[in-house]
């Protein structure tokens, strides 16, 4: 009874094992992914280059006195003022340079009164000499001492000139319009001559610098313009200077841009800006084209037997949705746009109409070759 039993069990598996079978090898081949074509387009190209660096002042100058060991009585500005040349920004105690200048007023005014009593002499003595009445070496002495009178106003206006230019350096002036951007000193501190005390935007003037290899600073011209992001919107601005070489170690250069309407960006802020470097031809894709793998750009097309081929690609710029092709692809040759970040190469794929031809043998054949390189 048992080995009938276990008999009919086996039967009853093996064509349990049949039918399925039969049922797997009657399955469908898996569907294949739909996929939308477009060509590789020569296209013009808005070309840029992409660089960070620091929003500095166009020309910052720092401001200090030529009077040392004297006090600051007075401080007439504070960050972030504007000023006008000319403008007073600080005072010294000028008691000493104003006791020294009108020492020199008194000294001059001596000197003067000198000279007209020597020119007086002069006058006197010349119609007595004609008359004979006095010696001609006596009219040649009060010449000498009307000259030597005419040297000491000289020296005396010297004097007083010198006395004033001091108690002139009691004030500190604005040697130019601009905006104070740091204060180093306070009322009632003894400054040295030379030391700096204030420092001055010249004109409130701000510019971007920024380092470029050589490869892309070849491509910067002066006039170029500039982008910068802003808190209130872009910042624009315009190429002003190019250094006409490269450092010998970095192999960089520097590019100053101006700023007309720095809006919010402040001296000191590290930005990555955009400088539009003109318009140029080259291949280009819809940017949704091309995938990202390990790190690198592909692009897939498609063979005359539906087969997805990955190429690796190098792209350049991406402007309004398309993204420029250096190397991989050629001109008119087809890519995968929808369905591209689905595909792994070698899938089979089915062509949905409205796209683009897909590639006779011998164009599949080379976008073979490009993948493989």
């Amino acid at each position: 009874m048992l080995p009938r039993f276990h008999h009919l069990a086996l039967t009853l598996l093996a064509a349990l094992s049949l039918v399925a079978c039969a049922k797997d090898e009657a399955a469908p081949p898996p569907t294949s992914l739909a996929v939308s074509l477009v060509p590789v387009t020569d296209s013009v190209i808005e070309r840029s280059v992409v660089v960070s660096g620091p929003v500095t002042a166009w020309e910052e100058m720092q401001l200090g006195v030529e009077l040392s060991g004297v006090r600051i009585t007075a401080l007439h500005v504070d960050v972030g003022q504007k000023v006008k040349q000319g403008e007073v920004l600080l005072e010294l105690d000028a008691r000493s340079a104003t006791a020294d200048l009108a020492q020199a007023d008194a000294s001059l005014a001596e000197a003067q009164a000198s000279l007209e009593l020597a020119r007086a002499n002069v006058r006197r003595a010349e119609p007595l000499a004609a008359q004979q009445l006095i010696s001609a070496a006596q009219l040649d002495e009060l010449r000498a001492q009307r000259s030597s009178a005419q040297a000491r106003v000289g020296t005396a206006q010297a004097a007083r000139d010198n006395a004033a230019l001091r108690r002139d350096f009691a004030r500190l002036r604005a040697p130019a319009d601009g905006i104070i951007s740091k204060r180093l000193v306070q009322p009632g501190q003894i400054v040295a001559a030379g030391s700096e005390l204030l420092r001055l935007i010249r004109d409130g003037r701000l510019e971007w610098r920024a380092e470029l290899a050589e490869a892309q600073l070849a491509q910067v011209s002066v006039g170029d313009t500039v982008t910068l992001p802003g808190r209130e919107g872009p910042v624009s601005g315009s190429v002003r200077a190019v250094s006409p070489g490269v450092d010998a170690q970095t192999r960089t250069g520097t590019v100053h841009a101006d700023l007309p309407a720095p809006g919010s960006l402040q001296p000191g802020s590290y930005v990555e800006g955009r400088i539009n470097v003109g318009q140029g031809h080259g291949l280009t894709v819809p940017s949704a084209a091309v995938v990202l793998r390990d790190g690198h750009p592909y692009v897939f097309t498609v063979d005359a037997q539906g087969v997805a081929r990955r190429v690796r690609v190098q792209t350049g710029a991406s402007v309004d949705g398309r993204t420029e092709v250096i190397d991989g692809v050629a001109a008119g040759q087809s890519v995968v746009l929808e369905g591209a970040g689905f595909l792994g190469d070698g899938d089979k794929v089915r062509v949905v109409q409205g796209s683009a031809p897909a590639p006779s043998p011998a164009a599949g054949n080379a976008a073979g070759k490009a993948g493989g390189a």
